[in-house]
């Protein structure tokens, strides 16, 4: 089953800074963003070395059971496995965009703003969330994060109590036409011929972890790629005995594992 772990593996055997090049060396997207993406599912699914893309699909099919869109969380879903937002930004400490989707802690099957098909790619009702920030650069990939939600959000009620009280906030303007809406608010017939509307969205973001773990990391040169995870003990406990070895396992001087 793919995970993390496996992930990681990919990277310290198969280090790709220049991602976009590798990503039209495959005959895939152009852009920093997509080929970012590109990167993450081929380390999770072990093939950043296929070139066949029938193959590379295959060992897609394999390892996700939800491959998203831009407009809808998560991007991916690892078959009976964590979920993956994928964020690029262009500098070190640029806070990340979330948009409508307010930060999880966790992916939940109710949330209103996954689709069908997300729901119902597999049996479940929550799942971790990792989210896989890229600071790219020039084409080139010079950090990546891979951070647990629960790590880095806060409880989805927090988020929610702050939404709905602007929603209802909103709603409760008089003479004004609302319908219903998955974002903040809709307000019809704004117009006298009544053919005007706005709609009212949330524009999430969040602080960059470089600056929410900024004790851990007060130095952090990026000339070289980096790679940094954090998530629970216990998350990293619940992997298989034999891959946490096969990790812990590793003699490479740039290669650490902090409790």
């Amino acid at each position: 089953m793919a995970d993390i772990l496996q992930a990681i593996k990919a990277i310290i055997d198969n280090t790709i800074p220049d991602i976009v090049s590798y990503s039209q060396g495959k005959n895939r997207i152009n852009s920093a963003g997509d080929a970012l993406e590109d990167f993450i599912k081929d380390i999770f699914s072990e093939a950043l070395k296929d070139s066949d893309l029938t193959l590379k699909n295959k060992k897609y099919s394999e390892a996700f059971s939800y491959i998203g869109n831009q407009n809808n969380p998560p991007d991916i879903i690892l078959k009976n496995g964590d979920a993956i937002e994928v964020k690029k930004i262009e500098s070190l400490k640029s806070s990340i965009a979330l948009n409508s989707s307010y930060p999880k802690s966790k992916l939940y099957f109710d949330e209103p703003m996954i689709t069908n098909s997300c729901r119902n790619c597999e049996d479940w009702q929550e799942k971790d969330i990792i989210y896989a920030i890229g600071v790219v650069k020039e084409k080139k990939l010079q950090l990546l994060w891979l951070i647990y939600g629960d790590c880095y959000a806060a409880d989805r009620e927090i988020y929610q109590r702050i939404r709905n009280k602007i929603n209802s906030g909103i709603t409760e303007i008089p003479n004004v036409e609302f319908s219903e809406t998955k974002e903040l608010g809709r307000v019809n017939k704004v117009d006298p011929l009544g053919i005007t509307y706005l709609r009212i969205r949330g524009m999430w973001g969040i602080k960059n972890p470089v600056v929410v773990y900024d004790y851990l990391f007060e130095n952090l040169d990026i000339n070289t790629f980096k790679l940094i995870v954090v998530m629970k003990e216990e998350k990293y406990l619940s992997f298989p005995y034999e891959k946490r070895m096969l990790l812990e396992g590793i003699s490479n001087q740039n290669f650490t594992i902090r409790k």
